[in-house]
């Protein structure tokens, strides 16, 4: 074999695996019918390398089968800033959504192969009886449009990964109460659903917060090699999720391993993703030249997408990059003014700068730009890139 048909083919197999990698990243539960199915093949021809190095890197697990491939991933993260959304109008999901998920989850556990959803709806119902969650001020009783709302929108989550398939009928029948809906339960998409080291009923902590940090725990490292390989798999998953690594969220061992490992660590991951490393003095943000790895994108087109990058400009101008929420909020009434021409008609309405606000905001939280200091909002070091500053002219002019 020539040397350069070997080395052809040898590109060829690592942009084989870039995709797979990315398609992974992008949508961790693939399946032969859905959206992305078609890098499941591809997927499934890389499996040995990815399984290999996500182990190796980031301590998550990939399943593949002929049907599906799901790639484990855990996360420190519990900050709520990506939330579950509804497929359809990407709302984000309500606490009562949350739960109506794990509910109608584990009533499916048991359940026939095919299930309709006012089947399904009693189940949940008679789960939502548990005293518990009615000490937790959660309240669900189907009687309402906007309860019967909230457990499509949790079936139509579970649609979109493939739990379950529809066969016929229409939820906004069922929101109206005019109609019912039949799907099939895929059951090994289900049981693939739970990405905790421990499953859940192992854990007999009270509060939340404690019940969430006891499913993500790891074990405790004996070894100094296993220390270091929990710290760069914590950093790893990180720099693979997160939109940037500030230096300051990290411990001092995890910011002693990034100064010594970084280059290893960055290199590794620009092989496999083709994510670019942008390495300042606070952090290191991994950059995706394709742009379609990330659920939130900053700038956007439209009303919030324009709103949230002028608010971006005013925040990192500001000294200190530091300025209250009610300041802000005026700012956004001005800048709507402004840009009335161009912007939503609504936008413009007394009170929209409030909601305006709070979406730019919850854009800048995600992307890790800015965080909540009581009622004041502070820039975070990586949103220095969004300052617009007067231009320099050098040389002489002409």
């Amino acid at each position: 074999m020539s040397r350069d048909l070997t080395e052809a083919l040898a590109q060829r197999r690592a942009a084989g695996l870039q995709r797979a990698a990315r398609a992974l990243l992008r949508r961790p539960l693939l399946r032969a019918v859905g959206p992305d199915s078609d890098a499941l093949p591809l997927v499934r021809e890389h499996a040995p390398a990815l399984r290999e190095w996500f182990d190796r890197n980031t301590g998550w697990r990939l399943t593949v089968t002929s049907e599906h491939a799901r790639l484990v991933k855990t996360t420190e993260d519990r900050t709520g800033t990506h939330p579950a959304r509804e497929p359809r109008s990407r709302a984000p999901f309500s606490r009562r959504r949350y739960v109506l998920v794990c509910l109608a989850l584990a009533a499916l556990e048991r359940a026939d192969a095919q299930v309709t959803l006012g089947r399904l709806g009693e189940q949940v119902l008679i789960a939502a009886a548990d005293p518990r969650l009615a000490a937790a001020g959660i309240g669900f009783t189907l009687e309402r449009a906007d309860e019967r709302s909230d457990l499509v929108a949790a079936v139509r989550l579970l649609l979109d990964l493939g739990v379950l398939s529809r066969v016929a009928g229409d939820e906004d029948a069922f929101v109206r109460d005019t109609g019912d809906v039949l799907y099939d339960v895929d059951r090994r998409v289900l049981a693939s659903l739970i990405a905790a080291p421990r499953g859940p009923s192992t854990v007999d902590a009270e509060s939340t917060e404690d019940r969430l940090a006891a499913l993500t725990a790891e074990l405790p490292a004996t070894t100094t090699d296993l220390r270091n390989q929990q710290v760069r798999h914590r950093l790893t998953r990180r720099l693979l999720d997160d939109p940037v690594l500030h230096l300051d969220v990290l411990d001092e061992e995890e910011r002693s391993y990034l100064a010594s490992q970084r280059h290893a660590l960055t290199s590794r991951i620009t092989e496999l993703t083709g994510l670019v490393a942008e390495v300042r003095a606070e952090g290191v943000a991994m950059v995706d030249p394709s742009d379609d790895l990330a659920d939130v994108r900053m700038p956007e087109s439209g009303t919030e997408g324009h709103a949230t990058l002028l608010l971006a400009e005013h925040l990192a101008a500001r000294p200190g990059g530091r300025a209250p929420l009610a300041e802000l909020r005026a700012h956004m009434a001005s800048l709507a003014q402004e840009h009335r021409t161009y912007w939503r008609r609504d936008a413009v309405a007394p009170g929209a700068e409030v909601l305006l606000t709070e979406q730019a905001l919850g854009r800048l939280e995600a992307l890790d730009l800015v965080r909540r200091d009581g009622t004041d909002i502070v820039a975070r070091p990586a949103l220095a890139r969004y300052a617009v500053t007067a231009p320099t002219l050098t040389g002489e002019r002409r």
